[in-house]
């Protein structure tokens, strides 16, 4: 008997995961790509596995990446002059080919390279084929309008590019770029991307793998990590400042994509190895859970 033990505690594992693999057969799932879970090597492939076995399931992911410290990396190489007004960066008709460029011939196609590698089938995906963006509308410290050059923000997704894909059974892979009415192509923070799409498909489930353990009660301490928020509460965490900064709009967001219809939306650290099943398919998860009650 004490032969079989090894063998009986991963039959336990996937016993544990087996309501989960049940209740979300066919559910479309929408995974922000970015942080650690993509900078890192390790992370990224232990992201990417997890991904191929959702999909191996009969789930049906959605990938939306980032790309931000490799796009720095190339104006940098490329001499190309970075500013930022009130905290956001202007991106000009040269760094919008180089954004361009990054997001689509580097990130997005290793991602999809690897997803195959590990076994899955994966499209890329142009958000400016699926985006319909307008120019953010920004201020500069002294609360005058202020032009960001080609950064924008979502104002339409078109959700079919996206569910032709889910329908054969393969991995979406979405760069966050829209176009404009004119044409004109618009830098798009990734999270807010992955919120929008997440919101227009009424994803079952929107996940942020990133490089934080969720939102935490006590910024300095990961140990006091809140393991759930209701929707109701989130207004008093912004106001007491348990959420600051950039996870303001990112939860703002993630708000709207449950109002939509998105059932829960999962805030992971994608430090942590296959910490998106851990999430998924186990009965403690690994991060924060935002539920509508």
């Amino acid at each position: 008997m004490q032969t079989y033990q090894k063998y009986i505690s991963k039959a336990a594992v996937l016993i544990e995961a087996l309501p989960y693999i049940q209740q979300f057969r066919g559910a479309l799932v929408v995974v922000k790509f970015g942080g650690s879970a993509m900078e890192d090597a390790t992370c990224a492939e232990s992201a990417l596995r997890d991904i191929v076995l959702m999909e191996c399931v009969g789930m049906k992911p959605v990938v939306v990446h980032g790309g931000g410290k490799a796009i720095s990396a190339r104006l940098k190489e490329l001499n190309i002059e970075t500013r930022f007004v009130n905290g956001l960066r202007y991106t000009c008709e040269e760094s919008i080919k180089v954004v361009d460029d990054v997001l689509h011939n580097q990130i997005n196609r290793q991602l999809v390279q690897s997803i195959e590698k590990f076994g899955g089938q994966a499209v890329g995906l142009s958000g400016k084929d699926v985006i319909g963006a307008i120019p953010m509308n920004a201020t500069d410290e002294a609360g005058e309008p202020a032009d960001l050059g080609f950064v924008g923000e979502v104002d339409t997704v078109n959700v079919d590019p996206i569910l032709a894909v889910t329908d054969r059974n393969e991995v979406p892979v979405i760069t966050p770029l829209g176009t404009g009415a004119d044409g004109a192509i618009f830098n798009i923070n990734a999270d807010l991307s992955a919120c929008r799409i997440a919101e227009a498909l009424a994803a079952r489930k929107l996940v942020f793998l990133s490089d934080v353990p969720g939102i935490l009660a006590d910024s300095q301490d990961e140990s006091s990590l809140i393991k759930t928020v209701c929707l109701p509460d989130v207004d008093r965490l912004i106001e007491d400042r348990t959420i600051t900064g950039g996870m303001v709009p990112k939860i703002r967001s993630a708000v709207d994509a449950l109002q939509a219809g998105t059932n829960k939306v999962h805030l992971v650290d994608g430090r942590i190895q296959h910490s998106l099943l851990l999430e998924i398919f186990t009965d403690e998860g690994v991060g924060t859970q935002i539920v509508k009650t």
